[in-house]
């Protein structure tokens, strides 16, 4: 597994994230919260993901970019779980959502257990859409 976050994987688009917000759906995992959909299935890249931290809770953009960093890091070296575990490609925005200061540790720890609560939402709607296939 390539453990890089590569410019090819970053969720720039304005209408990719606009539809995120309008009919994305959501996983929690306190303090973070990860907003999905489908992308195209001829889209290149399996997952694209972005990062906000919100400005009502780190007024300074130094706090923000440093919370933006460490969550970039612990989706970098913990993407291996999506890429192993999801078949179709997804696009993805990855919120950190408390004023509550959190280590490094902690954030990476909440990072692994989110991603696996995804892939079971994930591969519980895959199953119900083949179920229905059928």
């Amino acid at each position: 597994m390539n453990f890089t976050y590569p410019k090819n994987e970053r969720l720039k688009s304005k209408t990719t994230i606009g539809l995120l917000f309008s009919e994305g759906k959501s996983v929690s995992k306190y303090p973070l919260r990860l907003v999905y959909c489908e992308a195209d299935e001829n889209s290149k890249e399996k997952i694209k993901i972005g990062v906000s931290v919100s400005k009502k809770y780190f007024k300074k953009a130094v706090d923000r970019n440093y919370f933006k960093r460490v969550l970039r890091e612990t989706y970098r070296l913990n993407k291996n779980l999506l890429w192993d575990n999801i078949q179709q490609p997804y696009s993805l925005m990855f919120f950190y959502q408390t004023k509550d200061r959190l280590t490094y540790e902690e954030i990476n720890t909440k990072t692994v257990q989110l991603f696996e609560k995804f892939i079971q939402q994930v591969n519980k709607i895959q199953d119900s859409e083949n179920k229905s296939e059928l």
